[in-house]
């Protein structure tokens, strides 16, 4: 057996319980501090991972609002798209019936006489097809479309689309003089440009 020579002691004398349990206590501290360390170490490398991990959820979580927020957008813009035709199909109808599509009452002709069965037909469709225009239309405006009609103001291309220029005396050249049909637009996004008449 070899003898370990305590610090601080003379060659061949042998280690006392004592030093023996303070130098283990010792060893054990050391291991102890070093395990602390590691553990430390341990700590913030999981802390720095999940601060980490939580900014990545947040960025996730905004990207994913505002990519549902652009999809909704979109999708709105698409069915306004499809129903614009529909819309001006039944606003010709009215119009060429005799009714004002943007009156509130399809009565608008005010006869007091009581109207024959034929007048009474053909009010009756027209009163229901006022309805589901303004249904259409009124459904359109709660989802944020607009309508536009630029009468009286300046061209402007990305609002408007020329269809035909005419003279008119009293007026600038440049401005709308006709609406031929609506523009539409939603979320200041131009759906359909208004379609008119220009001067020269």
């Amino acid at each position: 057996m070899s003898e370990e020579r305590v610090e601080g002691q003379p060659r061949g004398a042998e280690e006392t319980p004592a030093q023996r349990e303070g130098r283990e206590a010792e060893e054990q501290v050391e291991r102890d501090l070093d395990q602390l360390a590691e553990a430390r170490k341990e700590r913030d490398e999981y802390l720095e991972l999940a601060q980490r991990t939580r900014a990545d959820f947040e960025n996730y979580r905004k990207r994913v609002a505002s990519e549902t927020s652009e999809a909704l957008a979109r999708g709105k813009a698409e069915l306004a798209r499809e129903l614009i035709p529909a819309i001006d199909n039944l606003e010709r109808a009215l119009l060429s019936a005799g009714i004002d599509p943007d009156r509130e009452s399809a009565d608008a002709e005010g006869a007091s006489d009581p109207p024959s069965q034929e007048v009474s037909a053909r009010d009756a469709l027209a009163h229901g097809v006022a309805l589901v225009y303004r249904e259409l239309r009124g459904s359109l405006r709660r989802a944020g479309v607009e309508t536009y009609d630029p009468v009286g103001e300046p061209f402007d291309p990305n609002l408007h689309e020329a269809l035909t220029t005419r003279a008119k005396g009293e007026a600038k050249p440049g401005v709308v003089l006709e609406t031929i049909e609506r523009g539409y637009r939603v979320d200041g996004q131009v759906l359909r440009a208004a379609r008119v008449v220009v001067s020269e």
